[in-house]
């Protein structure tokens, strides 16, 4: 199942460089903990679980990276300390330092413990002991396959907070998602400042699901039939529910929430994973508020699934197929008075749908196949900026017709 994070701070201030040398250490932290990123699962949006970021490093570039990007915890080894102190002197720390398996602060505070796990005999036994600190680290000794689901499993429920060691973004990404709850947080060993960029982008692409997309009713105005093209089935990692679905159009202004395959139809068994999306050429809403083209999807990429409500959630392209299929031609007007065409191209066939504004809990009242489709009729439309460079909004006099 996808996951949703928010990057929003729930334990830490906003970390300006200081300017104060009075003291050994500028601790710029509200308590011992470090900054918080909330992480819910699609399923239970109130589910939700804060995620912790440390960081090992020493680099001060890295270090320069991760404070600007609102990361303040670092990790240090003890006799590391005069690297804490110097780096201290320009930006707000909390220092943690490594001593004999245990990590301490600079009040030398135990806060948490260190556990090694080299082979498969000390997974298993991996358990919550009493005399552990409430923040368990584990450090996975030259594993090839990351047995996350293991360590989620044999601290779920303890109480303590567990942390990964992850040398890589993708591997943090394998600790914060592990069984759908995942681990309470992760540190990020490091010399390089992409790894740094690359994690803060992993959150930011997942922070926009905590906020719901604005979507408005819009009249269809015209649907004629169009002729033949290069359509573009979108198969999806994820299972879609009713209304929910992909936003799609022919202009950037105006995305169209085209509804996944997941109806029981008369004609075709249901494909609650597939959007029949539209024809090559057409837009699709992608994280960070970006576009793509429809011919631009491969496995891996990700997109995201809306649905009636603006509720989004980040998924994983596992297959694109493009077909010649005859299609048909939608425009709509939105109901505020403004003027501006919105229109869509879809394959003309019973299976594919767009979206109609909330009406009730009937799924015959969440979608319209476009051969019912007729002028009139009310669907939901995203209106955003028109002018697009590689994808991303740009303000620019732009015609599209």
């Amino acid at each position: 199942m996808a996951l949703l994070l928010s990057s929003s701070f729930v334990s830490s201030t906003q970390l300006p460089f200081s300017t104060s040398n009075t003291d050994k250490w500028n601790i710029g932290r509200v308590n011992k903990n470090s900054c918080c990123f909330t992480m819910c699962s699609v399923s239970n949006s109130s589910s939700s679980k804060s995620k912790r970021v440390w960081i090992w490093t020493e680099s001060k570039q890295v270090m320069t990276a991760a404070v600007e990007r609102g990361w303040n915890t670092f990790v240090f080894l003890s006799e590391n300390q005069q690297l804490a102190i110097d780096w201290s002197t320009i930006a707000l720390l909390d220092p943690l330092f490594i001593k004999e398996g245990e990590v301490f602060d600079s009040g030398d505070r135990r806060v948490g413990s260190i556990i090694e796990v080299s082979t498969p005999q000390e997974l298993q036994q991996l358990q919550p002991a009493d005399g552990q600190a409430e923040n368990i680290v584990i450090d996975l000794l030259d594993w090839q396959v990351i047995p996350a689901e293991n360590i989620v499993a044999s601290f779920q429920g303890s109480g303590k907070t567990v942390f990964a060691i992850s040398k890589t973004p993708s591997e943090a990404q394998i600790f914060l998602e592990a069984l759908e709850q995942g681990l309470g947080g992760i540190v990020l060993k490091v010399e390089d400042v992409k790894a740094v960029l690359a994690l803060k982008e992993y959150f930011d692409g997942r922070n926009e699901v905590s906020n719901l997309l604005s979507l408005m009713k819009a009249t269809v105005t015209r649907v004629d039939v169009a002729g033949m093209g290069d359509r573009v089935c979108v198969d999806l990692c994820s299972l879609m529910r009713p209304g929910e679905g992909l936003l799609v159009g022919s202009f950037a202004r105006g995305l169209f929430l085209v509804h996944s395959e997941c109806l029981e139809s008369n004609y075709i068994a249901s494909r609650p994973f597939r959007v029949n999306a539209g024809p090559v050429h057409a837009y699709v809403l992608v994280p960070g508020g970006k576009t793509c083209y429809l011919s631009e999807l491969k496995s891996g990429k990700e997109v995201i699934v809306v649905d009636q409500k603006g509720r989004q959630q980040t998924v994983v392209v596992g297959r694109v197929k493009i077909e010649s299929r005859p299609l048909i031609l939608v425009e709509t007007k939105t109901n505020s008075g403004d003027q501006t065409l919105y229109g869509i191209i879809l394959q003309n066939a019973e299976t594919v749908a767009l979206v109609s504004p909330c009406k009730g809990t009937g799924e015959q009242e969440k979608a319209i196949p476009v051969t019912s489709l007729k002028v009139g009729d009310e669907v939901l439309l995203r209106v955003q900026g028109a002018a697009r460079h590689t994808g991303i909004e740009i303000q620019e006099f732009i015609v599209e017709n």
